[in-house]
Order: C-alpha cells, then structure tokens, then sequence
C-alpha cells in the first residue's frame, strides 16, 4: 500500500512539475521596444510584441529577437576616390532602426552588417561622384545623398537608415600640404586685404577731415565778410544819417534872415577865393560894374565856381 501511495505521490508531482515547466513555457514576457520571432515546426508563425503573449511549448519557439530601438553603427574607414583622382580616408556613424522585424530576420542574413557595408558602397559612390573640395564644403549634402541611397537598398530588409555622419575625411599628405599653403596664402591675402582697407579708410578720413577745415574756414571768412559789410553798411548809414542831420540843421539856420545873411557871406567869402583861384592862372580878370553889390558878387561867385567845376 505505502508503494502505490508513492507511485500516485510520485506521478502527481511528476505532474505537477510537468504543468508548471509548460505553463512557463507557455507565457512569455515580451520587452518593451522589442519583437520576438516564433517559428512553429521551423516554420514562421508570428511576431510578438511588447506586453504578455503566449506559445505552445515544445511546439513554438524563439526564433530571433529584434530591437525595434534606433541603433549606430560604426562605419570602418575605407579609401574613396574623388571626382578629381584624389584617394581619401573616409570614415562615419550609420544610425538606423528597423521597421520590419519579419524582413529583417528572413529578408537578410546580418541586417547589421548589411546595412553598414551598404553604406561603405554607397559613401564611395557618393564621394566619386564629387571634387575634393566639395566634400568638405558640402558635407551635410553628402550626407543626405548616402542616406536617400541607403534607404532605397535597405528597404527589403525592413531596416530605415535616419542619418548618416561622416566623422573625418584624410586626404593624403601631400594634398593637405597643399591645403595649408593655400589656406596660409588666403589668410595673407585678406590680411592684405583688411590693411589696404584700413589705408584707404584712413586716407578718406584725413580727407574728410582737412575738407571740413577748409569748409568752416570759408564759413569763417563768409561770416568774417558779412560782419564787415554789415559794420561799413551801418558807417555808411550813420555818416549819411549824420550828414542828413547837418544838412538840416543848415537848412534850418539858413531859412533866417541871419541864416541868409550868412550864406551870402560865406558864398562872398568863397568867391572871393574863387577870384584868388582864377588869378593865380590868368594875369586878366574882368569883373562886371556892379561887382561891389553883395547879390552880384554872389551870383559871380557862382559862375566862377560853376565854371570850374565844368574845368575840373
């Protein structure tokens, strides 16, 4: 009796375990951002993603695991010939991702290092297709084209390349030799360029300078000139003013008898001068009868001095 109770014991935890080890291979964890292949007799059955999924045991299995995550790869640096025959060392980053875990597992063997050396390919055909000095110039457009051509290989493997970067590009010795003397020769040229600047700068600054001299001296004279005009203009105006002023006062005496008689005795007195004047030149002066009048000597006076005047 104890024998067959430790047979069924025995049988029921050969049982027992037996469930557990299924159930354990039944259910699987998937993690997240990964797909799980299942094969079933070989064959392929269906992808698993993230979460809590379930299998036949002994039948399904594991047939690959897949990162749905983005990855880089490093490109190895590889010689590439240039538009113009100049060999450089080249080397870059490829990140990528796959987007079809069936085609990457099935569609191709390392998809890892399918799409790297897809793009060592591509970096060559890319670079041959330009001069040396576009690559360094215009290496984002490089690295595009290596992209665009990547993707459109890679597309039956399920994998999308999301950039590439090319991380150094080594021409041979002799090239950068030549490079840095023309890089030297540039950077004397525009150090040459900047003093002639600078010169030219300087000379149009002196210029600048010594024409606004000349431009405030001749405002200085202009300004110089209108003061004195205007001080002779105001001399003029105050000795005209003056003379004016006499001249009326003159008048005004002379409208007197006393005024009058004053005039007859200067007028007399500057005929007699007159007379004086005409014998220094002539040894003959004729006087008319009446010259011992007063208004006759007057208006003689006035003929001689009219008369010399027109001499004059």
């Amino acid at each position: 009796m104890e024998y067959i109770l430790d047979k069924v014991f025995s049988v029921e935890v050969f049982a027992l375990i037996f469930i557990l080890i299924v159930l354990k291979k039944s259910i699987i964890f998937v993690p997240q951002n990964r797909a799980w292949m299942i094969e079933r007799f070989g064959k392929y059955q269906s992808t698993r993603e993230a979460g809590l999924n379930f299998m036949i045991p002994f039948v399904d299995r594991i047939a690959a695991d897949r990162s749905l995550k983005e990855q880089a790869a490093d490109v190895p640096s590889q010689s590439a010939i240039t538009k113009d025959n100049i060999t450089l060392s080249v080397d870059g980053v490829l990140y990528f991702r796959v987007l079809d875990p069936y085609k990457a597992t099935y569609g191709v063997d390392d998809y890892v290092f399918a799409v790297t050396q897809l793009a060592q390919t591509t970096m060559r055909s890319e670079l041959g297709k330009m001069e040396l000095d576009k690559t360094f110039e215009e290496r984002n457009l490089l690295n595009t084209n290596i992209v665009t051509s990547i993707n459109e290989a890679a597309e039956p493997w399920g994998i999308q390349v999301l950039r590439y970067e090319i991380k150094d590009i080594v021409p041979p010795r002799s090239v950068m030799d030549a490079m840095e003397a023309q890089m030297k020769a540039e950077r004397v040229k525009r150090a040459q360029i900047l003093e002639s600047e600078g010169d030219r700068q300087s000379a149009i600054n002196v210029a600048e300078g010594r024409k606004q001299a000349q431009v405030l001296a001749a405002e200085a004279d202009k300004a110089e000139q209108v003061l004195q005009a205007e001080g002779e203009a105001k001399a003029i105006i105050a000795v005209a003013d003056a003379r004016a002023e006499a001249l009326r006062k003159v008048g005004e005496a002379a409208n007197t008898e006393i005024g009058q008689s004053a005039v007859q005795l200067d007028l007399a007195t500057k005929a007699i001068e007159a007379k004086q004047a005409i014998a220094k030149e002539s040894s003959v002066v004729l006087l008319p009868d009446q010259g011992t009048d007063a208004p006759s000597v007057v208006a003689q006076a006035m003929t001689i001095i009219n008369s010399l005047n027109a001499k004059a």
